[in-house]
């Protein structure tokens, strides 16, 4: 079958992005509805984000293995149709213990796509192209919580529609993506399988477990710790300490990834150039910890709005396409599902936490800002960690010498 040009295969990949997280940012607006409803606290309240993405951070390692078995576009596709069949009978749930069912489901699905987009994307992008090939497709998770945030604030608010109605809206668009994406993408698995001997002779599981990748692997968890909270609690926050109207929060919160789409691309774009991505990581990490203080410090509303601003272009977000790129140097390419997988479960393991531990100590202390401050904490330490990364990526050498093989068997 003939190959669909790059071009496509990265809008659909981007398109995948975008229900992804909208998927997750549905929730967001509307906690306090559905807390009105089923009579929750901060605590339950923030555990409905944790079993979602407990599930989701279970899904990455055996997504990994399941890819290099079946095929990445495979296992992606039925995670996929998973996911959006998850998402519409969230709406359909009728009871607190339901809904967190649904949302385990939906995890699940979703679980499968990390791993295995990266997986393919990585393999049929030039080295030179990485950084912004990565942000590019990253930047579907910023129109993803935009839309989310904005689509579930206006049809639950403004249009009275409930809390319900937006979780039935998204589930068909993403059942369509999945079959999109069955259709047109193709990877280049079977041209890797003479590397993945080589790469066995190695002792392959250890390729992903250098000093390197483990403080990627540490960082990620500190800086996805930060995200997921925000995400989950920060139209929240507005609502019930900052006194935002409800139909307007989906708006506010959505300045955090308009401003990393921006963000992303050219940083992206930077570690393309550079020839060292350490300094890069280091400085956004830092940067991304600064504005985690600053938000719930500052009282003005309009330096919030900046701070939230100045959170999207440097945060996550945009350390996000950077760390891939990273990742991509030091693994063999025939890794590349697996890698990705132990790295999205490292970042994942945090976000099972943080809604939670914010809503704990929320109802302990009566207020959401120590989640921020713990955030920022966390992220810093990543950052001093990280500079203790090894300048020479050691797995270079073995993807370099696995692929001449392979050349030297093929001529």
């Amino acid at each position: 079958m003939k190959k669909t040009h790059p071009a496509i295969v990265i809008f659909l990949f981007f398109l995948g992005w975008v229900f992804m997280y909208a998927d997750r940012n549905i929730l967001s607006p509307v906690m306090g509805s559905i807390g009105d409803e089923w009579g929750l606290d901060n605590s339950q309240l923030g555990l409905m984000s944790t079993v979602f993405f407990a599930a989701y951070a279970l899904m990455q390692i055996p997504t990994g293995f399941l890819a290099d078995k079946f095929g990445r576009v495979r296992v992606l596709v039925i995670g996929y149709i998973l996911f959006g069949v998850g998402t519409y009978f969230s709406g359909l749930a009728a009871s607190f213990g339901i809904f967190l069912l649904m949302r385990a489901l939906t995890g699940l699905g979703e679980g499968t796509y990390y791993g295995s987009q990266y997986g393919i994307s990585s393999s049929i992008t030039p080295k030179k192209y990485r950084g912004l090939i990565s942000a590019l497709i990253n930047s579907g998770m910023a129109f993803g919580i935009s839309l989310g945030f904005i689509a579930s604030s206006y049809f639950t608010y403004t249009l009275n529609k409930g809390w319900q109605f937006p979780f039935y809206v998204f589930a068909i668009p993403t059942i369509i993506v999945a079959i999109l994406i069955g259709l047109f993408v193709r990877d280049n698995q079977k041209q890797e399988k003479k590397q993945k001997q080589v790469i066995r002779e190695k002792g392959s599981i250890k390729q992903l477990f250098t000093k390197n990748h483990i403080l990627v692997y540490i960082l990620i968890f500190c800086s996805l710790y930060g995200f997921f909270g925000m995400l989950t609690w920060l139209p929240y926050y507005l609502q019930t300490t900052r006194g935002v109207e409800a139909s307007q929060t989906g708006i506010i919160a959505s300045l955090v990834p308009w401003a990393s789409i921006p963000g992303a691309i050219i940083f992206g774009y930077l570690s393309d150039k550079i020839k060292s991505k350490k300094p890069l990581i280091i400085i956004l990490a830092v940067a991304g910890a600064v504005c985690q203080f600053a938000i719930p410090y500052i009282e003005n509303y309009s330096l919030l709005l900046i701070g939230l601003i100045l959170y999207g272009f440097l945060g996550k977000l945009a350390l996000d396409p950077v760390l891939i790129s990273y990742l991509a140097d030091i693994t063999p390419s025939s890794m590349y599902s697996r890698v990705y997988g132990f790295f999205n479960f490292s970042g994942m393991l945090s976000s099972i936490f943080a809604p939670y531990i914010t809503g704990y100590f929320a109802d302990r202390t009566g207020s959401l800002e120590f989640g921020f401050y713990l955030s920022g904490g966390l992220l810093l330490i990543g950052a001093m960690l990280f500079i203790f990364t090894d300048k020479r990526l050691k797995a270079t050498a073995v993807t370099s010498k696995s692929m001449n093989l392979s050349k030297e068997e093929t001529a």
